[in-house]
């Protein structure tokens, strides 16, 4: 029996659900970054005089990151979204990802408030501020044990082929910066912006794996 034209077509509900606040991972992503380059470019330019303003300024993109993993994980769930991963191996990664994050944001907040403590001990000072980067540590877990894990041999491939042109593009542009900061041609720049600038690389290795594979891969 053919449909009646007159009357309306059913709605797609799987793909009319939100991942997080009506939208996507790819959403999410891109404020991510928008926001983290509006933040370097304000510090570059001396706009942000305040260093615990230039701290909390940094909560922004880190939000926005944890709801790029909650929009993942809700997509994740109901198997739908073409660029989300489906497999056992790729949950296990989204939901250590979401764990690290999650700490991350947490240790950042605690040590952005120790600031304002001057009397704090030293040693508690020192443990906020490991708290982060081994946050950080567990996302580069996270993706190790995502490539050990994964079972199809196309989508490992498509990860390693990431993560190294990754590591090409922050080891290349920390060994850049190093030698031009030597010379006194550019401001100093801490060391955890090399992992800022791996995660970056992971994004211009999905692109790679997207033109000559077609797919973006699992990271």
């Amino acid at each position: 029996m053919s449909p009646d034209p007159s009357r309306p077509a059913p709605a797609n509900h799987s793909a009319a659900e939100p991942g997080f606040l009506g939208r996507g991972p790819g959403f999410w992503l891109g404020l991510t970054f928008a926001n983290t380059a509006a933040i370097v470019g304000l510090a570059l330019s001396d706009a942000i005089e305040s260093e615990g303003a230039y701290f909390v300024l940094l909560c922004v993109p880190l939000f926005t990151l944890a709801a790029m993993m909650i929009s993942i994980l809700r997509l994740n769930a109901r198997g739908s979204g073409n660029c989300v991963p489906k497999g056992e191996a790729q949950r296990r990664y989204v939901k250590r990802v979401a764990v690290s994050t999650s700490l991350y944001l947490a240790s950042f907040a605690a040590l952005t408030l120790s600031d304002t403590f001057s009397d704090m001990p030293q040693a508690l000072r020192f443990a906020l501020a490991l708290l982060p980067g081994l946050a950080v540590t567990g996302v580069f877990w996270a993706i190790a044990r995502l490539i050990i894990e994964e079972t199809d041999e196309f989508l490992r491939m498509l990860t390693i082929r990431q993560t190294l042109i990754a590591s090409g593009f922050a080891l290349s542009l920390a060994s850049i910066w190093g030698f031009l900061e030597s010379a006194d041609l550019v401001v100093h720049v801490d060391a955890y912006w090399v992992a800022v600038a791996w995660f970056v690389g992971l994004v211009i290795g999905a692109a790679v794996n997207r033109i000559e594979h077609g797919t973006w891969g699992a990271v």
